[in-house]
């Protein structure tokens, strides 16, 4: 019984967190629009409260109007027009106290991270940490610049060493480039690796380079034909 019992939970247990995951993003999505309705309720008249609290009761509705409203700014920063608004927008809150600090900082590391031309977590490396002798898997998300790489003699990569089981925290490293080996999986093998605490190994196939022609696999049986 207790086997089938675990079986069981193996088996719903993705699905369960899956439907967690995607719940709590509904609901933050919600709160946000539900925000703004009561934001909206009052300036506006009184003959329109009864419809704006009407919408709150119809279910979709927030991530359907936030999917159209990033649909929209999309197509309307793509232009000439939309791009001086843009740069109007961000020439303001760069004039605003405080915002103006939490704002660049966002705005920089978005626009690294979510680039099409950038090399942010484009490359998983393993790396020794937190001492050597002990290996565990990065990500590259840039080089050091500025005041950092003149101090730093030699090639060196700024890193980022997720958590697990929660990759969404971690630590920043910057290391020699010589001291990293460079994996063959994806980031996505990567991190699937790194929620499961190695259970789940990545699906790349070996790399003949690295296992030689005549030479034994990790479980000692030969390569050599026949």
């Amino acid at each position: 019984m207790k086997k089938y019992i675990i079986t069981g939970l193996l088996v719903w247990l993705p699905l369960a967190i899956t439907v967690w995951v995607l719940l709590w993003v509904l609901g933050l999505i919600t709160s946000v629009f539900e925000a703004l309705l009561s934001a909206l309720q009052a300036v506006a008249p009184l003959s329109l409260h009864n419809n704006l609290e009407a919408l709150r009761h119809v279910p979709g509705l927030g991530v359907l109007i936030l999917v159209a409203a990033l649909l929209l700014t999309g197509v309307f920063v793509a232009n000439i027009f939309g791009q001086w608004w843009l740069r109007q927008w961000d020439r303001l809150l760069s004039n605003i106290p405080i915002v103006k600090s939490i704002y660049n900082s966002v705005k920089q590391v978005s626009d690294t991270l979510f680039s099409s031309s950038g090399n942010a977590f484009r490359e998983a490396v393993l790396v020794q940490y937190p001492r050597e002798g002990c290996w565990t898997i990065a990500f590259v998300t840039g080089r050091p610049g500025g005041e950092v790489a003149e101090a730093l003699p030699g090639e060196h990569v700024s890193l980022y060493v997720p958590t697990t089981p929660n990759p969404t925290s971690g630590f920043f490293l910057m290391m020699p480039r010589a001291s990293i080996k460079p994996l063959a999986m994806s980031v996505d093998e990567a991190l699937k690796h790194i929620i499961s605490m190695g259970v789940v190994a990545p699906s790349t196939p070996p790399d003949p380079a690295r296992n030689p022609k005549g030479s034994a696999d990790p479980k000692g049986r030969s390569n050599q034909p026949g």
